[in-house]
């Protein structure tokens, strides 16, 4: 006997539900799926823009910046030539020219240029037209230099430029034959280091009387040197000894705790002195004080002072601090200065050319500075300077006052200077030594 199976109602009912089931979770599958693929592409892309954001756009150079390339051209001041020749000269129109040179004001006075000064002039080639000029510089001297550079099509800007030299210690001796001055310069010594030597010296030192052939001397000072080690100028006396006229000298830089440097002797007295024996560099003595034959007048009279021969132009400097009493012409003394300084001592310089600017009575001058200029004016046989010193109301011998020195260090004060005494000899011994080293090696 058959018997049918069909399925049942009940049956049927929960297939549909599985079925149901399955779709639904395929369909939840599927949406996730999406979900996901569509969260992926977002990220690549957000990351794709932050690294295309990290990566720096391509810049344009502007003209005269990054690819600009400078030509440099360098010229020579002449006799007679001014500085807004010189740039429309050399390929300027005189808008530009006139619009460097006043930037350039700022910080020189263009009048000021000096033969054979030597400006650096550089024009932009970068572009495909003419030579743009875009600066300029002038080397005032080892240690200036001023500078023009274009800021926009019609602007210049300008800078003073300072450059730092080293000290190097350097030492000199040597024997005097002839002359301190001819032994010194043979040695080796700067000028200006030699001029500030005999300075320090002349108020002990008579230069035409205490020298004498067989002499000697030794010095020690800085040589100032730019960044690539070329001399520029000398600096500072650091120590000298001068062996004349049977007597040595010593001088020894020092600076004090109150913050004043000067030269002192080695007892720790300044050397400079209240009156100066001589008030000229490089003069020679031409006539001593005492009884002489006047060489226009024709007799024999009393001459005040020293005379000393120089060339015209020769600056005159005041021999102490002081106050000028008189400045002008005065009979035979032609142009004519009378300072009056402290202790009843007074100066008088004659026969002058002219005097320094400013200098009139009632001014007050310092030591060293300069007053006035060698001439010839009065009663006169060629240029020399007259000088004389008034004490009270009576003329004395220059080249024999004995004025104290101008400070006088006691106590710690001293103790300090001894050590730094100690310091420069050790120096001077250390680089000798090494001098000689080289000199045997050699």
């Amino acid at each position: 006997m058959l018997i049918d199976r069909a399925p049942s109602i009940k049956g049927l009912g929960s297939n549909s539900r599985r079925v149901k089931t399955n779709i639904l979770s395929l369909m939840v599958l599927f949406m996730a799926a999406f979900y996901l693929l569509t969260l992926s592409f977002l990220n690549l892309s957000l990351l794709r823009a932050m690294k295309t954001a990290e990566l720096p756009a391509h810049v344009t150079a502007a003209p005269g910046t990054a690819e600009s390339v400078i030509e440099k051209k360098t010229i020579s001041v002449s006799s007679g030539d001014t500085l807004m020749g010189l740039l429309t000269g050399h390929g300027l129109d005189s808008g530009t020219a006139h619009a460097a040179i006043i930037a350039l004001k700022k910080v020189f006075n263009p009048k000021q240029l000096q033969l054979g000064q030597e400006i650096t002039m550089g024009f932009d080639t970068s572009e495909n037209s003419d030579p743009l000029f875009n600066n300029l510089s002038i080397r005032l001297d080892g240690i200036r230099e001023v500078q023009v550079t274009r800021s926009s099509e019609k602007d210049f800007v300008s800078k003073e430029i300072i450059y730092e030299l080293d000290a190097k210690p350097a030492l000199a001796r040597a024997k005097i034959n002839s002359s301190l001055y001819n032994a010194a310069i043979e040695a080796g010594i700067p000028l200006d280091i030699l001029i500030r030597m005999i300075r320090a010296y002349s108020y002990d030192v008579d230069f035409q009387r205490d020298i004498h052939p067989g002499d000697t001397f030794e010095a020690l000072y800085e040589k100032m040197l730019d960044e690539d080690g070329n001399f520029i100028r000398g600096g500072s006396i650091l120590y000298a000894s001068l062996n004349a006229n049977d007597r040595i000298l010593f001088i020894y830089r020092y600076q004090t705790a109150d913050g004043e440097v000067d030269l002192y002797n080695e007892k720790g007295q300044s050397v400079r002195k209240t009156l100066m024996i001589t008030p000229i560099d490089g003069a020679r003595l031409s006539s001593r004080y005492g009884m002489r034959h006047h060489p226009i007048l024709g007799f024999s009279r009393m001459h005040k002072g020293l005379d000393f021969a120089a060339p015209y132009g020769t600056p005159i400097m005041a021999a102490g601090d002081g106050v000028v009493e008189y400045a002008g012409r005065n009979g035979g003394y032609g142009k004519y200065i009378r300072i009056r300084h402290a202790n009843e001592y007074k100066t008088v310089f004659g026969h002058m050319s002219g005097f320094a600017q400013g200098i009139m009575k009632g001014v007050s001058v310092k030591q060293g500075e300069i007053i006035g200029y060698v001439g010839s004016t009065g009663i006169s046989t060629g240029p020399h300077l007259h000088y004389e010193v008034i004490y009270g109301a009576k003329s004395i011998n220059p080249s024999s006052i004995k004025t104290p020195p101008g400070r006088i260090l006691k106590g710690e004060e001293l103790e300090r200077f001894l050590h730094t005494k100690r310091e420069l000899e050790t120096l001077y011994s250390s680089l000798e030594k090494g001098k000689k080293t080289a000199q045997l090696s050699n």
